[in-house]
């Protein structure tokens, strides 16, 4: 069978086609050098540490659940909890707490007499977790002309608000839009009037909203925002920043695992032609899946993501019709019996691809997972 598989991919013309035939791209060079090979050793949380962080952990998972006065206090809460980046920790809580406040919304309590701030907060926060909440909440915020009342330039918390709920808009809210015009002038003219820290917070925003940023991002500049506004709760405070710091840990330590991954390859020499981005890879898997319990997860799809890029340089930079022929279809098999008749690259590239997903089947086969 095999023998009838290599006739089947022998190619018309000779694959060792000399170099000079070789469309080159010429890449920048990798940025990072090897600032994350340097040793990074496992952490091991102190008996009290970690007591300490359960029991900060339940403190918050108690916040979120206690009833409160008003729902606008419970949005505050929920809010910060998200921004802080610990609201992993506690989905199930939160997605209890909005559907109280989303029932309230749809039965108008609280909602005539909210300022501006809590009417925001309470969109965005009801919109991003899949609420259906409308726009025209914002109404009463405008004067008879239809346009957003002079009065609430004053108001640079709400607008910021304002500003952040505009940017979960669907197509067609033009209130929306025309909020987002009218926030975004004013913000950046309040941004060097008002004081440390909503400077700060205004700054972040205008460059990245809460929509278009990286929920790391977000963590790391809000745990000093939210500390600097003093009234910030101390426990939440507390857990934030065990968190943070037990979370980059952990993200130092993939990264540090992976890079020796990479350079067991020797990328450089086996495959000189290609982007040696795979800092840019994890961080983009970091954006989407920072969690503890996605380790694994980021791992993988971190390699996997790598060797796609190298797979692209080779279609796009590198390979030539007659060996990309056959390297076509040793992929398509999925087998190793077709490797003789590629280059080394390319069989360095197809073994190691294969072991990366052998390794993750082993893993999930483990875990009864392997489906």
């Amino acid at each position: 069978m095999s023998s009838q598989i290599s006739s089947n991919l022998v190619p018309s013309h000779d694959v060792n086609t000399s170099k000079e035939n070789r469309h080159l791209a010429n890449f920048r060079p990798n940025f990072w050098g090897d600032i994350f090979l340097s040793s990074t050793s496992e952490m091991e949380m102190a008996a009290g540490t970690q007591q300490e962080y359960e029991e900060l952990k339940q403190e918050v998972r108690r916040m979120l659940e206690a009833n409160m006065d008003k729902s606008s206090q419970k949005l505050h809460i929920i809010d910060a909890v998200q921004r802080l980046g610990v609201a992993y920790h506690f989905e199930k809580e939160i997605e209890e707490a909005l559907e109280i406040i989303y029932h309230h919304h749809c039965n108008h309590i609280e909602i005539d007499g909210d300022d501006l701030y809590t009417t925001a907060v309470r969109f965005r926060l009801l919109r991003e977790h899949g609420f259906d909440v409308h726009c025209e909440t914002f109404n009463k915020f405008k004067d008879k002309k239809g346009n957003f009342k002079e009065s609430l330039i004053g108001d640079v918390k709400g607008m910021l608000e304002l500003y952040e709920a505009a940017h979960f808009q669907l197509h067609g809210e033009n209130i929306l839009e025309e909020a987002l015009s009218f926030t975004t002038f004013h913000l950046k003219l309040a941004e060097t009037t008002v004081d440390y820290p909503l400077s700060a917070q205004i700054a972040n925003a205008l460059k990245r909203p809460l929509r278009k940023s990286v929920p790391r991002l977000i963590a790391r500049s809000y745990i000093s925002i939210y500390e600097a506004y003093g009234t910030q709760d101390e426990n939440l405070m507390k857990f934030a920043k065990l968190d943070f710091k037990i979370l980059q840990h952990l993200h130092k330590m993939e990264i540090n695992k992976i890079n020796r991954w990479w350079k067991g390859l020797d990328v450089a020499t086996n495959f000189p032609f290609v982007r040696d981005r795979l800092v840019e890879c994890y961080f983009w898997m970091m954006g989407a899946y920072f969690e503890l319990h996605y380790a694994v997860a980021r791992a993988f799809v971190t390699k996997v993501t790598c060797l796609l890029s190298i797979l692209d340089d080779i279609y796009d930079a590198y390979g030539i019709y007659e060996e990309l022929e056959i390297f076509t279809r040793a992929i398509q098999r999925w087998d190793t019996n077709c490797v003789d008749l590629l280059p080394d690259y390319m069989k360095l590239w197809h073994s190691e691809t294969l072991n990366v997903y052998k390794d993750m089947e082993d893993l999930m086969s483990k875990e009864g997972k392997s489906y």
